[in-house]
């Protein structure tokens, strides 16, 4: 009889390239796949009546996740959903501004941390998992969901700003000032973090995603203290509870030497890889140890036509024979034309 890990290896090639193996093909879904480039999520916001509302009903989160799925086919599907329900859930005033961003009550020392909960609050959480419960009993078997967070260095950083910055500079300084608070903060994220990528795979989610996309402005030694040692805690106490689930972590602006020391302590299944990185070097330096992720410039995908091909073409080479789930290097962006998102599926599942 076959286990409940092998029936899901046989039936996704995403989950086969996060287990190590090379699929026939190579699979593909897109960071920010479900948004606001497409028309039918433009049209399910506006009846939302807000961002949050959108993220918070069961059903809003789940047609918006599968949207993307009907129309192009990609291999998974990732949760509709912010890396600012966990703050939310902490009891973090919340609200997100047409045009502005996100708009957080700014945490900035242990008197504030102290003012929030210990784990996370189930009126924020649950309608999350039971989205993802929904959504995985709506997708073809073949396609994978992916559940996520934000990592802790990320989410700390709009926390202690109350927004986000430019470099980051509120949550870097505090890290220096004032040590024990942002060690503090760190620490709790890291926990609740784990809580909530176990409660998704609880509820249906085949692998996660750890999305520190602030990685990048932090130097070499601030990257191991708040980068890797925080996701290796959090990847820690989730395969504590799930030995077998299946994680990617995708650090943006992260050197080599950054991923390869991530992959190392940590022990992630995948590294997800920004546009900027010499994908030959990564291919050479850890591509036999873990899967790889990416890496196509957004812009590319904007540009469309010969460019894109061009960008697909090489990404497709430098990567061949490796464990590699196509994706982008960042979110897909709201100009994007749905054409060149067809026409990179037919050149990838053509290539």
């Amino acid at each position: 009889m076959k286990s409940p890990v092998d029936d899901a290896l046989s039936r996704s090639i995403i989950l086969q390239a996060l287990a190590g193996h090379v699929p026939d093909r190579t699979p593909v879904w897109l960071m920010r796949q479900a948004g606001r480039y497409l028309p039918e999520y433009r049209e399910l916001r506006a009846k939302a009546g807000d961002f949050l509302s959108l993220c918070y009903t069961p059903a809003y989160a789940t047609e918006v996740t599968l949207q993307p799925i009907r129309r192009f086919g990609f291999d998974a599907a990732i949760l509709f959903s912010d890396i600012l329900v966990v703050p939310h859930a902490l009891g973090v005033g919340l609200a997100f501004e047409t045009g502005e961003g996100p708009r957080l009550d700014p945490v900035k020392n242990l008197g504030d941390l102290k003012g929030l909960r210990e784990t996370l609050d189930p009126v924020r959480t649950g309608p999350v998992f039971e989205a993802v419960a929904k959504i995985r009993a709506s997708l073809p078997a073949e396609t994978a969901l992916l559940g996520f967070c934000g990592a802790p260095w990320t989410v700390a950083t709009y926390m202690i700003a109350g927004r986000g910055t430019p470099d980051q500079a509120p949550a870097r300084l505090a890290s220096l000032t004032d040590p024990a608070f942002f060690d503090t903060l760190v620490d709790r994220l890291v926990e609740v973090s784990a809580e909530y990528l176990l409660g998704q795979l609880e509820a249906g989610a085949d692998a996660v995603q750890i999305f520190d996309s602030w990685s990048g402005v932090l130097d070499p030694e601030s990257f191991v203290r708040c980068t890797i040692r925080p996701i290796a805690r959090l990847v820690g106490l989730v395969r504590a509870k799930r030995p077998d689930a299946r994680i990617i972590a995708f650090p943006k602006g992260a050197t080599l030497a950054g991923l390869t020391r991530l992959v190392e302590e940590a022990g992630v299944d995948a590294v997800g890889l920004d546009w900027t990185v010499d994908r030959k070097a990564v291919r050479l330096g850890i591509g036999g140890k873990v899967a790889l992720q990416g890496n196509l410039d957004p812009l590319a995908l904007i540009a469309g036509g010969a460019p894109l091909d061009a960008a697909i073409d090489a990404l497709l080479a430098d990567l061949r024979g490796a464990a590699h789930i196509f994706n982008l290097g960042h979110g897909i962006r709201p100009e994007t034309p749905i054409a060149h998102v067809e026409q990179m599926l037919k050149r990838i599942r053509g290539f």
